[in-house]
């Protein structure tokens, strides 16, 4: 849409503060009112919306983005926590490859460590396959993993849904909400076969595909993104 207001500013509200245009709070597409928890998520929100140009574009705005999803998506708590505990059974981290032997190895190094990771944290093993066929994880894993969902608030929630969606992996996404890994080390995570496979095709002298390429910084774009948002929530 075509750039309308002239002046952006955070109000200080009962709920946070308040993004306004011209003296107008914003409304989410579901007619919320957009309000940040702190000062520090508000001010970096309002110098996305003064930053834009002629025309106002979304794809430019992450975290004002990330928090219309956490006020619009909240009343639809229960189905997103259904939709997201069924990658608990479908992992990244828990399918690994048979060969090549280089591959299986990185991937028990890199993967292997998260997979470590949530044993320790949850307290009950997630198991790992290297079949094709779905497995099921324990079910006091998944009573677990669902227990903690239920104690998030809104924001965490919202990030552990869009992380969740963007890695294929809820393992790596809760370690990114218990800040136990960093955006590169989730980017590693998730790119780990099409990492391995650059190397073999030498991308460091040919580059990588296009569309590859792209997708790659797409990543990056929302990993960094979402680690800002969870320390600007965090903020005083």
């Amino acid at each position: 849409m075509k750039k309308f207001y002239t002046m952006v500013s955070a109000n200080k509200v009962d709920e946070g503060y308040a993004i306004q245009l011209d003296g107008k709070t914003v409304q989410t597409p579901l007619k919320q009112d957009l309000v940040a928890p702190t000062q520090a998520l508000a001010d970096a929100i309002v110098q996305e919306w003064s930053a834009q140009d002629e025309d106002v574009k979304p794809d430019t705005m992450p975290l004002s983005q990330i928090l219309i999803t956490a006020i619009d998506k909240i009343r639809d708590r229960d189905a997103i926590t259904d939709n997201m505990m069924k990658y608990l059974d479908t992992d990244l981290v828990c399918y690994w490859a048979k060969k090549p032997p280089e591959l299986a190895a990185k991937q028990k190094e890199v993967w292997g460590r998260w997979v470590k990771w949530f044993d320790e944290h949850f307290e009950v093993p997630l198991y790992t396959t290297k079949k094709i066929e779905a497995m099921k994880q324990e079910e006091e894993a998944h009573k677990r993993v669902w227990n903690y969902i239920e104690a998030l608030d809104d924001y965490y929630f919202t990030l552990l849904h869009i992380l969740t969606s963007l890695t294929g992996s809820i393992v790596v996404s809760l370690a990114f909400c218990e800040e136990e890994i960093t955006p590169e080390e989730v980017f590693n995570v998730v790119k780990l076969e099409e990492l391995f496979k650059s190397e073999i095709y030498n991308e460091d002298v040919h580059g990588a595909a296009p569309n590859e390429e792209k997708d790659r910084e797409n990543l990056q774009k929302e990993l960094a993104a979402a680690s800002q948002f969870l320390e600007l929530v965090n903020a005083e």
